[in-house]
């Protein structure tokens, strides 16, 4: 049970756990999450989602649990007392024989239910509770915080130690401001991001997921200052050897290395210079990988 933003390390060992805990009690394995995440709901400002839900439950699915249950958070739920969301929840309708949890899950009204809690309620109502310590990498208590905080540093090769994968950004191909192709001479296509979290500004090698079928590119992350600055962050991608036509299509960025920052060139040929380069970096390091 938790809000497993991210999917991450962490996550992924509760995940594992409850696997193999399951079948060796022969009971069905249910993960429960929240949407939308709670931070939306008891924040003004909450920070940005690393993975939207869509995303999420393929990532939690990946793990073949038999039932993944999505609980509507709102300001009634996050009311309910820690020992009534035990009680009517997971003992009632799921009748709950063992859990699994985080180091740090806290549950119910204000955050009250805990561990100790969990304890005394599996003693009175005949369930077990298992709490995993923390994953570490490189020495780093793995959690969404963390990872947040890694990606928008654009160091996505840390990122992937943390997260077990690539961070990627989806979004639906819409039209540009005509710039890539006519003027550079090097297409490219913007995203109308899903996502709510992004690398830091730069230029990233990455991979590109359309449909099923994986491509290797370049993205600029950022607000094209050579132009003239944009209002709002964009992401755009040079797909290497790509000619279809992809308007309206959702595709998958997959950040594998930041290569320079973003900046403001002299001309339009010394961008296209630079541009050449840093595909020329990025064939070399997806080639690598």
């Amino acid at each position: 049970i938790g809000n497993f933003d991210g999917v991450h390390k962490g996550h992924q060992e509760l995940l594992l756990t409850l696997k193999k805990e399951s079948q060796k009690r022969g009971l069905t394995s249910v993960v429960i999450t929240f949407d939308p995440h709670p931070l939306k709901v008891l924040l003004g400002n909450p920070p940005p989602i690393i993975t939207p839900a869509e995303q999420k439950l393929e990532l939690l699915s990946s793990f073949k649990p038999d039932v993944i249950l999505v609980l509507r958070f709102d300001r009634s739920f996050a009311n309910i007392e820690p020992d009534e969301f035990v009680k009517e929840y997971l003992v009632k309708h799921l009748n709950l024989k063992f859990i699994v949890i985080g180091h740090d899950y806290r549950f119910g009204k204000g955050g009250r239910g805990d561990y100790k809690l969990l304890r005394t309620l599996g003693e009175e109502f005949g369930f077990e509770v298992k709490r995993l310590d923390p994953v570490l990498v490189e020495g780093v208590v793995v959690s969404s915080t963390k990872v947040r905080e890694i990606v928008q540093s654009g160091d996505m090769e840390k990122a992937r130690k943390f997260l077990g994968r690539f961070y990627e950004v989806r979004g639906v191909v819409v039209e540009g401001q005509k710039r890539g192709g006519p003027i550079l001479g090097i297409p490219t296509a913007n995203l109308n991001l899903i996502d709510e979290l992004y690398p830091k500004t730069g230029v990233y090698a990455v991979f590109v997921k359309i449909k099923d079928k994986t491509f290797s590119g370049v993205a600029n992350v950022g607000y094209n200052p050579t132009f003239g600055k944009n209002p709002v962050v964009s992401v755009e991608v040079h797909i290497f050897d790509f000619s279809e036509n992809i308007y309206g299509q959702k595709i998958r960025v997959q950040f594998v290395k930041r290569l320079r920052d973003e900046k403001k060139f002299s001309s339009i040929n010394a961008l296209k210079e630079q541009i050449l380069l840093d595909i020329k970096r990025a064939k070399e390091l997806v080639r690598s990988i």
